[in-house]
């Protein structure tokens, strides 16, 4: 996109139409306090094609892949993206369409989104999805309002394992309201601890993370007895959901609400975005969905189509009303997902989760043999934590110098857990990368 900057005459008649004198008596509703009285600090202004070699500079002294050995997780994963994916994602169609407002002109769009609706209900065991939200962290936080509202409770349970980017999205979301946020600790094998549940009356929902920010695998069933005895929802997060490939989905565990984050499927890391906030549920709570929701039917001729079925947004109903501030869906990710989705198949799904979680195996087994601690029991998913030797900051440096990222220290986010990292492998990662890793680490 090009700025054009206004001319002075083109200044001049837009103050002429607002009936102001000057750009000064346009903004003097605003309090001198409250402007700028110095010029901005903005560096020295570039061509074109200067600007265009600074980012490309930027972009080269980042640590991603190809180059750079990656073993980092943590909630953006590096997944090959079919080159299908691409080609049908530029297509014109998709790249400038817009919110699907008359159903007789957007039927491309509409389709798009219901089937990435239903692939997304499919893999995760859930009855109806959402039209997509904006990631993860606000896809957590819209099901906790979901579950005060259906529950009429204030109190909102989170486990310690859940993604701590996801719950301080989720605390500055509650922040303003009288909503409470209990914090459930985790155990020695790495999965959430339920006990602080026992002192704890009129709960809206539990929110665990499966599987957790340390990779493994919450026994979601038992979770799930105890929510359901207490009429407690039960919100199953994730950041990898390629997992339930492989492992049980959260629907089919007893899963009220699963929400998290699509990037995985389909979308490239981007250095931080754009991602996808999947959301689903069961139909009963339906109407407390935050978003859309696409449905099919058929038109006058009896043919089929696709519309609006639900719109829940500020916009379009009572403001009192509305179950969600989100203005739009993230169709263009959604669509990415949904031909990752179609494109691998089931069968491909899983052999693609088998796959990652072969290789990750291997990488622990390599570093246990090695002589390093792997501290929880608990199985994992594609990822994991390592407890390494004092001093292992000195060798993480040295090994970023020779372009490998040896995961993700823990301390930052938990500081019980130092010389702690969490290390993850995709099927991006080669055996004689892995290889490297330990020798390079035990060297």
């Amino acid at each position: 996109m090009r700025y054009f900057p206004h001319t002075p005459e083109d200044i001049s008649e837009m103050l002429n139409v607002v009936g102001a004198s000057s750009l000064e008596a346009l903004f003097d509703t605003i309090p001198a306090e409250c402007r700028r009285q110095t010029e901005l600090n903005l560096p020295v202004k570039l061509s074109e094609w200067e600007l265009n070699h600074h980012i490309d500079a930027l972009c080269t002294s980042m640590a991603v892949s190809p180059e750079y050995n990656v073993f980092m997780g943590a909630g953006s994963y590096e997944h090959y993206v079919p080159v299908s994916v691409h080609h049908l994602l530029s297509r014109s169609e998709f790249v400038t369409s817009y919110t699907p407002y008359q159903a007789e002109m957007s039927q491309g769009t509409l389709q798009a989104i219901f089937e990435y609706q239903t692939l997304t209900a499919r893999l995760l065991g859930m009855e109806v999805a959402n039209a997509s939200q904006y990631d993860g962290a606000s896809a957590l936080a819209e099901a906790a309002l979901m579950a005060v509202r259906i529950s009429r409770r204030k109190k909102v349970a989170v486990s310690r394992l859940v993604h701590p980017h996801y719950r301080r999205v989720l605390a500055t979301y509650l922040a303003p309201t009288d909503y409470e946020i209990l914090e459930l600790p985790y155990l020695p094998d790495g999965t959430t601890d339920l006990s602080a549940l026992d002192r704890v009356d009129e709960l809206a929902a539990v929110i665990v993370q499966s599987p957790n920010f340390f990779g493994c695998l919450e026994n979601v069933n038992t979770i799930g007895d105890k929510t359901r005895a207490e009429k407690t929802l039960l919100i199953v997060g994730f950041s990898e959901p390629l997992a339930y490939g492989m492992f049980k989905s959260p629907g089919s565990q007893g899963a009220d609400i699963a929400c998290g984050e699509g990037q995985s499927l389909g979308i490239p890391r981007s250095f931080g975005g754009p991602a996808l906030g999947m959301f689903a549920t069961r139909m009963k709570y339906v109407r407390n969905m935050p978003g859309r929701l696409v449905g099919q039917t058929t038109d006058v001729d009896g043919q089929r189509g696709f519309v609006l079925t639900l719109a829940t947004r500020e916009q379009h109903i009572r403001r009192e009303k509305a179950t969600s501030n989100i203005c739009t869906n993230h169709s263009l990710c959604a669509l990415a997902s949904a031909i990752y989705m179609s494109s691998l198949g089931g069968s491909g799904i899983k052999t693609l989760a088998r796959l990652n979680y072969d290789k990750s195996e291997y990488l622990k087994r390599g570093l246990r043999q090695a002589g390093f601690a792997i501290p929880f029991a608990q199985a994992t998913f594609n990822e994991f934590v390592v407890q390494f030797k004092t001093g292992f900051d000195q060798i993480y440096e040295r090994l970023t110098a020779d372009k490998i990222i040896a995961g993700l220290p823990l301390e930052c986010y938990y500081p019980e857990l130092p010389n702690h990292y969490l290390l993850c492998v995709t099927e991006t990662i080669s055996k004689q990368d892995m290889d490297e890793l330990v020798d390079a680490i035990k060297g």
